[in-house]
């Protein structure tokens, strides 16, 4: 049985912890820069980090087309905190160009400031297999309005912060800062 290669968008953000939260779930990672990094993927993470930073990069890097195609071929991918607001089809306080793929609107920093970041378990309503989630929030986005094609998978105090649309999975929060494997495992599923 081959392992699945999973691509985490290096542009910026905790790439490392992302690829050992793969390794507990039987996954290799890839780092991707360059389109031709996409080729061959089992999946795909954007992961957190400064969204007017990673924008820029993939100005810069000519990676917005190749990762719209990629979703759109129906390949999983999971955006967490930053990357969830990339996914969104737009952007509130201080908004940035968005991949447009994520029925919802992001709202950036709608917890706080840096100094604000905290941990908090998943309200009881959580899908199955989510319950007692613990959930690291830095600087983390808010999902408002989210459209008759997502599903809202978690909350925290009654917030969405795990949402799927289709092949997207969006946390606000950082799965990959916890020794919890469920979420990397959802998008593998």
């Amino acid at each position: 049985m081959s392992v699945p290669v999973v691509g985490i968008l290096a542009v910026q953000g905790d790439v490392e912890a992302h690829a050992a939260a793969l390794g507990r779930v039987g996954a290799d990672a890839r780092p991707v820069l360059r389109e031709k990094d996409l080729d061959g993927l089992a999946a795909l993470i954007l992961p957190g980090g400064e969204s007017t930073t990673i924008a820029k990069g993939l100005d810069r890097l000519g990676l917005w087309e190749p990762l719209r195609a990629f979703a759109r071929a129906g390949q999983p991918v999971l955006g967490t905190c930053a990357g969830a607001i990339l996914l969104a089809r737009e952007v509130e306080n201080h908004p940035v160009p968005t991949l447009g793929l994520l029925d919802c609107r992001a709202a950036r920093n709608a917890y706080g400031t840096q100094v604000d970041s905290f941990a908090a378990p998943v309200d009881p309503d959580a899908a199955e297999g989510l319950e007692g989630l613990r959930c690291v929030f830095i600087r983390a986005p808010e999902l408002r309005d989210p459209g008759p094609g997502v599903s809202i998978l978690a909350r925290v105090e009654k917030r969405p912060v795990l949402v799927r649309q289709g092949s997207l999975l969006a946390a606000t929060f950082h799965p990959e800062l916890t020794q919890d494997p469920r979420i990397h495992a959802l998008l593998l599923a």
